[in-house]
């Protein structure tokens, strides 16, 4: 790859791009451009994929000096540089600058370049807790971190029933509302909810479920968050659906759920990341405990791969998610088999998840303006990495996001059919 602009040939620009070069050897993907401070654009690409804004010569230095997942995120969000087309292919590059370090050499020379700029001040900072691991005052700080954010702020790239996870695409070509209430209704299937049943979904968000649930299904349905912007625009989005007598919820932690009456079901969608590995027993112990014997739970949360492990420190971590943690879907079987719960169905749907990551991308894009204005340019800048991030971890399989149906048996017996074919009908 050589320059395909003309610009001042100095030595700092002349440094930049023998190291882009350099780079070229080691990153996978032909489509992309770089476009150095001063304007000189680098690349061969006629129509790249996407084009890497280098803001300032201090930004080349963090990219590859001790490139990392949190350095090269915190540059982003903190534009030092830029992403601008897909920024999803970009994660191809960014593989190719943590594969393996430069020689000593060649870090020498790149220290000659001038560092970067003091960052600015942004109004949400990362996520700094106290107290010990999953306590329930620090799980309600780390929610609040990331949930109470801006009701607003979701509602420009999430579906109309406001669902925050994983859609379900019968075909590509499905938007995704279509896909999301298809998510909705094949969960109250797995389920084989009935009229009159009592249904708690634990981590309810901003009551989606527990709308459609009620609305087409009949049951009376109880939801819990540690979110209080959740709690207050989901009982205005029961009330506006005419499901208030049928629909509650409530802001609680799902260790405080009273145990005085069963549920019939349980339903667990996208809370799961946040109990920790430590809790899972717990977790189980409590959801055994809340369901009447032949009940049924399911479980949709993300899972990790056995096999890959992550270089370096977390952005996801430090910005998104704290105290997240995702645990391989073994460890998951392990604990709810411990406690007694019989597992029924497991469905992988990590394809429709990176399908409804890039739907969220591309409509937080499509009104970035109006996210920066709700929030800031740093937190447009966090979710746009984020979510195209995680897209590509579940396109490349470093991530799982399975549904796991659990029934809690009596004297060995349930309420299920012999097969699935009732799910499908």
């Amino acid at each position: 790859m050589t320059s395909n602009a003309t610009a001042p040939n100095s030595e700092t620009v002349g440094t930049a791009i023998r190291y882009l070069e350099r780079l070229a050897c080691r990153v996978s993907g032909n489509g992309y451009c770089v476009r150095l401070w001063d304007g000189t654009l680098w690349g061969t690409a006629e129509r790249p994929r996407f084009t890497i804004v280098l803001k300032n010569p201090g930004a080349l230095r963090e990219l590859l000096l001790s490139p990392s997942e949190l350095s090269l995120g915190e540059a982003y969000i903190y534009d030092d540089f830029d992403i601008e087309g897909d920024i999803e292919a970009a994660f191809e590059f960014a593989e190719g600058l943590l594969a393996e370090p430069l020689p000593l050499s060649a870090q020498l020379k790149l220290r000659a370049l001038a560092a970067v700029p003091s960052r600015f001040t942004a109004k949400r900072g990362a996520a700094e807790l106290a107290g010990s691991a999953h306590s329930r005052e620090r799980d309600r700080a780390a929610i609040s971190y990331h949930y109470d954010l801006s009701n607003d702020f979701y509602a420009l790239f999430l579906d109309r029933s406001m669902t925050y996870s994983c859609a379900y695409f019968r075909s590509p070509d499905d938007d995704l509302d279509t896909a999301q209430q298809q998510k909705l209704d094949h969960i109250c299937r797995k389920l084989r909810l009935n009229p009159g049943e009592r249904l708690l979904d634990i981590g309810c968000g901003w009551g989606g479920l527990l709308i459609y649930a009620a609305k087409n299904y009949g049951v009376y349905a109880h939801g819990i968050t540690l979110s209080a912007s959740q709690v207050q625009l989901a009982r205005r989005r029961i009330h506006e659906a005419g499901v208030a007598d049928r629909c509650q919820v409530e802001l609680c932690d799902y260790r405080d759920v009273p145990q005085s009456e069963p549920f019939d079901k349980l339903v667990s969608v996208g809370m799961f990341e946040h109990v920790g590995e430590s809790l899972l027993p717990e977790y189980f112990q409590q959801a055994w405990r809340l369901l009447r014997p032949r009940g049924l739970f399911l479980n949709h949360g993300i899972a990790a791969s056995a096999t890959y492990r992550r270089r370096g420190p977390s952005f996801v971590e430090k910005y998104v998610f704290p105290d997240g943690e995702l645990v391989p879907l073994l460890t998951t079987v392990r604990a709810a088999e411990s406690c007694g719960f019989e597992v029924i169905d497991v469905e992988n749907l990590r394809l429709h998840y990176a399908m409804t990551l890039r739907h969220w991308v591309n409509r937080l894009e499509a009104r970035a303006d109006e996210a920066r204005r709700l929030t800031d340019d740093v937190v447009y800048r966090t979710w746009r990495i984020y979510m195209a991030g995680s897209a590509h971890g579940f396109r490349r399989g470093r991530m799982g996001i399975y549904q796991l149906l659990l029934s809690k048996p009596e004297h060995g017996q349930t309420e299920l059919p012999l097969t699935r074919e009732d799910l499908y009908r």
